[in-house]
């Protein structure tokens, strides 16, 4: 039985009774009244030590340091361990505007690192700090992911970007979500940029999707549900069976935010250089945007098995934009970088419509990283170089696209 009261969901069986921390009804209407296209963007640095950059359990001092300045201090988040922060844009009208707050905030967030002495680096693993030696912070959210995970907590050191894009409708908002389930490993593929972990070169393009997203629960690839009220069935047999009591314990690579109103994408590496960064986001928005004219439209998405969409993830974990992806429709393997004109091509109206330009680089993160170790680079020389093109891009809020196919 499920009875809502005072903004809570509360649920009760025979065995016990649990408490909710959001609202399903009230995630509900946020989404009616909603704005569609609205951005935000959320993106997650490594907190180094800049002698060595190894990683530097120092958050809760950043934080604290950017109490001074309130534009910061509401921008920053800590994200589960003590070497790591999230800079967020807040709610931009669209994605023009979200971009220009995040330079903002990262330029801040940089003079503010620069002047306690820390580094930041945005590969989405770290190549050689050790998971056992990481703290996870302590707050109440992340207390409760410690004790309901314990190792995959501890092992899932890394770092993402998020993208989200409002949509009016809470109907409207789970079948975007829906639609882009087949688009996620391309979005993947084009964002890989963790190929070293542990030391090591781990032969994958995305070691970060493997560590997280395929040992987290409820995570990955989420199933259709074709309506809100299906979607929320299926959060009343979570609350129900006491398998969460935070909405953020549905961990999908792509969710409807209930608290924000939006669809949010969670499937991308952190990328190294501030335009790859505003580049991949404005991709996505014009892919949420485009589901939501199709639907608007009445044009049926294709009906993929999720089977396919995961063989599929696999291929952009392991090759990026190396590999081959499957064609969802003649179910015949073709190039990843293919898929990549594929989704430009099909994201192309609504780009123009929203005055979205892409200008993706011809390799990922990935690809240079590695062509770096091939050059005979070391690992720690390799990582440097990364570091230093994160300060450049990122630090000084200004765009640099050049700096793309270095």
């Amino acid at each position: 039985m499920s009875c809502r009261h005072g903004g809570i969901d509360s649920v009760s069986n025979s065995h016990t009774r649990v408490t909710a921390l959001f609202d399903i009804d009230s995630g509900r209407l946020v989404f009616e009244g909603g704005t569609d296209f609205t951005v935000g963007l959320e993106e997650e640095f490594a907190i180094l030590d800049p002698a060595h950059l190894g990683l530097a359990q120092r958050y809760e001092e950043l934080r604290a340091a950017a109490a001074a300045d309130p534009v910061l201090d509401a921008a920053l988040a800590g994200e589960l361990i003590s070497s790591e922060i999230e800079v967020r844009s807040g709610r931009g009208d669209n994605h023009a505007a979200a971009v220009e707050a995040q330079r903002d905030r990262r330029r801040r967030l940089f003079e503010l690192s620069s002047s306690c002495g820390i580094a930041l680096g945005a590969t989405a693993t770290h190549p050689w700090s050790d998971y056992r030696e990481q703290r996870i912070i302590d707050t109440e959210h992340y207390r409760r992911v410690e004790d309901g995970l314990r190792y995959v907590a501890w092992r899932n050191n890394t770092f993402s970007m998020h993208v989200h894009v409002g949509i009016r409708g809470a109907d409207r908002a789970v079948r975007v979500c829906d639609r882009l389930r087949p688009v996620l490993p391309t979005l993947l593929a084009i964002s890989a940029n963790s190929p070293f972990l542990d030391g090591r070169d781990s032969g994958l393009a995305s070691a970060r999707t493997q560590t997280f997203t395929r040992s987290f629960p409820r995570c990955g690839v989420p199933d259709p549900f074709g309506s809100w009220a299906a979607f929320a069935e299926y959060l009343e047999l979570l609350l129900r069976t006491r398998s969460i009591v935070e909405y953020t314990q549905v961990w999908w690579s792509v969710r409807p935010h209930l608290s924000f109103g939006t669809v949010e994408m969670r499937i991308c590496d952190a990328q190294m250089t501030a335009a790859e960064s505003e580049a991949l986001a404005g991709l996505i928005v014009a892919c949420v945007a485009q589901a939501a004219r199709e639907l608007d439209e009445g044009r049926q998405g294709p009906d993929v098995p999720g089977r396919l969409i995961e063989e599929n993830m696999w291929r952009a974990i392991r090759h990026g934009l190396e590999g081959e992806l499957l064609d969802l429709r003649t179910l015949e393997p073709f190039p990843a970088r293919e898929a990549v004109d594929r989704l430009l091509a099909w994201s192309e109206p609504v780009r123009g419509e929203l005055g979205i330009e892409v200008e993706l680089p011809e390799r990922n993160g990935t690809q240079r990283q590695r062509e770096m170790l091939e050059q005979g680079m070391t690992l720690a020389q390799v990582y440097a170089a990364t570091v230093e093109l994160t300060r450049a891009t990122y630090a000084d809020g200004v765009e640099r696209p050049a700096e793309v196919n270095r």
